[in-house]
């Protein structure tokens, strides 16, 4: 049986509330805008820094995975030792990490600092949002929360046109120096406008959990990540997903059986919860499935350069900001959260729809479906994400925060990894034959392998396998939209008119 939806105290108005808003998301983006900056670094990387190939793409992944492996435990310490005392320790570790990789003179240096830049974000994430939900009314949270998952959205697309920028005017650690001065921002700003938050919980840690989780989420980040360049058949991708899979069913046994756990497992039994959980992964999924396969479109189809394809994919990021901090608060009064989350992933389904069948060769078609994808996952992320987080007690919300921001990266690396082998697997089925014979199922091989009418086989292989992948994501969003609305109508009922739920569309009675 489900639970009924958490009631939240009320939250004294705090009248810094927005400008301390302001400090968390400039924060945030900061943080977020490294998931993706070094995308187009990477080649000036290995001139400049003489890494190899390798050594590059793990300053890359070194982020990525410390930033996943350990934000749960970063939502679970800032509810243990308090939020804004964990914050402002992930915001210090971020900023001096990015000095020392600025100033890296060796690769493995440059390595060593990701990850604890990875570290320091995944203390900040979690815990700035539990600041949120402490500092704003039940009213305000739908903004709040959209602001925060907007600036996450936009960071994350932005980060290729912000390192090209930086790499462009100056040298590869600018696009790591930037942080600094950022950082000691933050820090000054934050200990001015948020209040000491003092612990919400005082049970024992669970240190046994935090080892389980940080493995099985770091093996399982590993194994999606190097999906699109190993195969689902390689042994890199294996056998860090069967250690991932092996943590993950001793950290549910454990958790089931320990007295004071690091996640209450609960929390799934609540179809609201699990419903917004849904919703965030497969927005998540289509936000970066989409993405990947408009940038390799734009890149190896269309001729762009690194910078004009990530300029040409403003629009989605621009979207996104429209959709999170302008739209879901509103669809979510008006509709409540089961059509306000249907509709919203309907949009982003019919936005992938239409880059999927349209030719794109003409980039206006692309640019409508940017614009719908935008609006699309732009408003499901926050009506996900304000459903989930007024399902989790306050004295838990940095917990609830880790467990979102989980799913957001679970969610990101699925849908690179799943469109990225649909992509693969209808690329080399209609290659020509002597291609296929020859091995050759990357496009640039293939295409420097073809010539005359081949070439044109190769450049519609592709083509094709683009098309049906973003249709393949678009059917995957808009059934996870219909799967989570599904469960979210089931628990209406549970909500009782003293407990206002983000389930229910607000009334005129309920606005005065």
């Amino acid at each position: 049986m489900s639970q009924p939806a958490v009631s939240q105290p009320a939250v004294p108005i705090d009248r810094k509330r927005w400008s301390m808003l302001a400090a968390i998301c400039f924060a945030l983006v900061m943080v977020v805008i490294d998931n993706t900056v070094l995308n187009i670094a990477i080649p000036t990387l290995m001139t400049e820094l003489s890494t190899t190939a390798a050594e590059a793409q793990w300053a890359f992944t070194s982020y990525l995975l410390v930033l996943s492996g350990f934000v749960l435990v970063g939502g679970v310490a800032s509810d243990r030792y308090g939020r804004k005392r964990i914050v402002l320790v992930g915001i210090a570790l971020f900023g001096a990490a990015s000095l020392a990789a600025a100033l890296a003179a060796e690769p493995w240096q440059l390595i060593a600092a990701r990850a604890v830049m990875g570290f320091g974000a995944a203390l900040l994430m979690p815990g700035t949002l539990a600041i949120l939900m402490h500092t704003f009314s039940e009213a305000e949270r739908p903004k709040a929360i959209g602001a925060w998952m907007a600036v996450a959205a936009v960071g994350s697309s932005g980060g290729p046109v912000l390192g090209g920028f930086l790499i462009s005017h100056f040298w590869w650690g600018a696009v790591f120096l930037i942080n600094v001065p950022i950082s000691i921002l933050c820090l000054v700003a934050l200990m001015m406008l948020v209040p000491d938050m003092p612990a919400t919980r005082n049970d024992r840690i669970d240190w046994i959990g935090a080892v389980l989780s940080v493995i099985a989420t770091v093996s399982i980040v590993w194994a999606i990540t190097s999906v699109p360049e190993q195969g689902w058949a390689s042994a890199d991708v294996q056998l860090p997903a069967v250690i991932g899979v092996l943590a993950l069913a001793a950290f549910i046994a454990w958790e089931l059986r320990v007295e004071s756990p690091m996640l209450d497992l609960g929390l799934f039994r609540n179809l609201r919860f699990s419903a917004a959980v849904l919703g965030g992964l497969l927005a998540s999924f289509g936000m970066a499935g989409s993405l990947f396969l408009l940038t390799l479109h734009f890149q190896l189809l269309n001729g762009y350069t690194p910078i004009e394809a990530s300029v040409r994919m403003l629009p989605l990021a621009i979207c996104t900001l429209i959709g999170s901090t302008a739209i879901s608060a509103i669809v979510l009064q008006r509709l409540g959260a089961p059509l306000a989350l249907l509709s919203s992933m309907s949009v982003a389904a019919i936005g992938l729809l239409l880059i999927g069948l349209l030719p794109a060769e003409d980039y206006l078609n692309s640019l409508a479906g940017l614009i719908l994808v935008g609006l699309g996952t732009g408003s499901a992320g926050p009506v996900a994400g304000t459903v989930l987080m007024s399902s989790v007690p306050l004295e838990k919300a940095g917990a609830g925060s880790g467990v979102s921001s989980t799913i957001q990266e679970l969610g990101n690396g699925l849908g690179v990894a799943v469109l990225g082998t649909v992509l693969t697997a209808f690329f080399v089925t209609r290659l020509p034959g002597s291609l296929r014979a020859e091995g050759e199922s990357s496009f640039t091989d293939a295409i420097g392998r073809a010539s005359g009418g081949a070439l044109d086989q190769v450049r519609d292989a592709f083509a094709t396998g683009l098309s049906f992948s973003q249709v393949i994501g678009a059917l995957t969003v808009l059934g996870g939209g219909l799967a989570a609305s599904a469960l979210l109508w089931v628990t209406r009922s549970q909500a009782t008119p003293q407990t206002p739920s983000p389930d229910q569309p607000s009334t005129p009675a309920a606005k005065h």
